[in-house]
């Protein structure tokens, strides 16, 4: 199972890095409330409705993995073995950044593709989806880092 978890993370990696790719154009402008200009939002934009709604339904595998990720790391806890904190911790660290995905980053990333909203909303979005992103991505890191110690 450690070595699915590890396989599992390392593909969410993956993705995570692509989005972080365009996310991060958001940092430079700071938590300011002030819009983002707007070929940052553009870009970020574009990148989303292309990942979203254009690549329908290739988004569905990164859903998929993150199903088998969730089923791996509690069948994993359900075996035994081993200390049992890696094992609590592993579902936690899948969970977290799946219910994010679900709740907020995939309506997030949505909505912002279209470009239907308010400059001042697509910016306050497109701060969100980097924040959400960057939390997912401490918690996939460590559920790697995780799976490959064990």
């Amino acid at each position: 199972m450690a070595a699915l978890l590890a396989a599992c993370g390392g593909f969410l990696l993956a993705v995570l890095w692509m989005d972080l790719m365009f996310d991060v154009q958001v940092l430079r402008h700071g938590r300011a409330p002030a819009p983002l200009p707007e070929p940052v939002l553009a870009s970020i934009a574009a990148y989303y409705r292309r990942v979203t709604t254009d690549a329908n339904p290739m988004g569905w595998a990164v859903g998929a993995v993150m199903i088998a990720a969730l089923a791996a790391s509690l069948v994993q806890l359900a075996r035994g073995g081993g200390a049992l904190a890696p094992r609590i911790a592993a579902p936690a660290l899948v969970a977290l950044p799946a219910a994010l995905a679900a709740r907020r980053v995939l309506p997030n990333a949505v909505r912002l593709g279209s470009r239907g909203d308010p400059v001042e909303v697509q910016s306050a979005l497109a701060r969100a989806i980097c924040r959400d992103h960057l939390l997912c991505l401490a918690a996939i890191a460590a559920l790697v880092a995780l799976e490959l110690a064990a």
